[in-house]
């Protein structure tokens, strides 16, 4: 673990107590946030494009094996993402999504530069960052892998 004598103290003491109960709130809030945004991205695909208009988007960008590609993604985004936001099969889906904001990022963003309003890679670094944190710390109290007693 941590060795206490490097923790930083906290100005107000009193407020241990809130911090202790808050943490794992706004890391289930946090969790459950960022599963539902991708979500909807997910969705998005299934109700506009269809897999044929993702397949064709990732053909286009020479993705190998895009219809597959196509599937994996708006299951990773779908089901996936609602995994996350329950906290069900966390760790495992994090990551995927951790490793699919990568791809993103470096497929279809980082030729556009930082900024998010021209098209850069800013809100999928943050995202793959969110994926990144969460999957090795697993669903937390608050999720259903606690509920179930196991994690993978």
């Amino acid at each position: 673990m941590f060795d206490n004598s490097t923790r930083t103290r906290l100005l107000i003491p009193g407020l241990a107590g809130f911090y202790a109960w808050a943490e794992p709130i706004g890391y289930a809030l946090m969790r459950f946030t960022i599963g539902i945004i991708i979500f909807v991205h997910g969705y998005m695909k299934v109700a506009g494009p269809g897999p044929a208009g993702v397949t064709g988007m990732f053909t286009r960008m020479a993705f190998p094996a895009p219809g597959a590609m196509a599937y994996l993604a708006i299951f990773v985004e779908t089901i996936g993402t609602l995994c996350v936001a329950l906290g069900l099969f966390t760790r495992f889906f994090s990551a995927a999504l951790a490793i699919q904001m990568l791809v993103i990022l470096i497929t279809a963003h980082w030729a556009k530069g930082f900024n998010v309003g021209a098209g850069g890679y800013e809100y999928v670094l943050l995202l793959g960052m969110v994926y990144f944190y969460i999957a090795p710390r697993g669903g937390g109290r608050y999720s259903l892998d606690a509920k179930l007693g196991k994690e993978l």
